[in-house]
């Protein structure tokens, strides 16, 4: 469950802090400007329901399939997941800085030009990306892997909604205890950790499946620190990827998976140091 109100919470924030950007251009621009707000709620609308669309069918999917297919099936979501995790922060690292320009850039075009479903749809497109990477992340953590949504998932997926409301809210008052750039900065390495512990989800079902050999079985066992298997272990495996007896070919995968973030991070930064040098030329 707290895997579940995590990942609402932050991706819910992000979403947030779309919408809050573009309401705020709008609200405040001239009277032209204003004519944009219920495009803005149309295309918040539109991306909410592709986003409850993809879910009815990830979860509609999953009771057609049966035996080894839906074992794949979610194999491949659970490693998705992990990519769109690692792909999402890398992506908040190189544009995060300008997000807030680029879109009020895009608004100001739109509205020169009067073309109100550009607002809507590029609402509807920044929405319905968050809600659809929401939708991937919790299925790959086991949100109606059983073809249905427990009362308990719900909750969980509420209190992330809320949770997401009050963030925002705080975050918004600013001051010098909170911040957009430490809020981003700690749930994105948190991120990264729950991307580990979902890749490692994904490697145990491939060594479950033969795919992958396990070259040793069990290289320490750590249970009686903390046991994997309970309710805590379960947490903290689910949330970095931590095994208490891990075969060989977990360590091996968890530290290529760590060797390839530092890489994309290193070239996000090296990115946008070489388009100012670029632009100074």
């Amino acid at each position: 469950m707290g895997q579940v109100v995590f990942i609402v919470w932050r991706e819910s924030v992000e979403a947030l802090l779309v919408v809050g950007i573009l309401y705020a251009w709008l609200k405040n621009g001239d009277e032209q400007a204003r004519h944009g707000l219920p495009y803005l709620w149309a295309g918040v609308a539109a991306g909410i329901l592709a986003a409850i669309g993809l879910g009815a069918a990830l979860v509609g999917f999953t009771e057609v399939l049966s035996g080894d297919a839906q074992d794949y099936f979610q194999t491949a979501m659970v490693l998705i997941a992990c990519v769109l995790i690692v792909q999402m922060v890398i992506w908040m690292k190189s544009h995060g800085r300008t997000l807030k320009r680029d879109m009020e850039q895009s608004l100001r075009k739109s509205t020169q030009s009067a073309s109100w479903w550009g607002i809507a749809v590029l609402v509807a497109l920044a929405i319905a990306r968050e809600g659809s990477e929401t939708v991937i992340f919790l299925y790959g953590l086991g949100f109606g892997q059983s073809g249905h949504v427990d009362a308990s998932q719900i909750v969980a997926v509420l209190v992330g909604l809320g949770l997401a409301f009050v963030t925002f809210y705080v975050l918004q008052l600013g001051g010098k205890v909170f911040s957009w750039r430490l809020f981003f900065r700690i749930t994105e390495i948190m991120l990264l950790f729950l991307g580990a512990g979902l890749f490692q989800t994904g490697v145990d079902k491939l060594i479950d499946k033969e795919i992958l050999p396990t070259i040793v079985d069990r290289v320490w066992n750590t249970s009686m620190i903390i046991d994997d298997s309970s309710t805590i272990g379960s947490l903290v495996a689910t949330l970095t990827g931590y095994r208490a007896h891990p075969a060989l070919m977990n360590l091996i995968t968890y530290a290529l998976y760590w060797a390839v973030v530092w890489i994309l991070i290193r070239r996000s930064k090296r990115a946008p140091a070489q388009q100012t040098a670029g632009r100074a030329a």
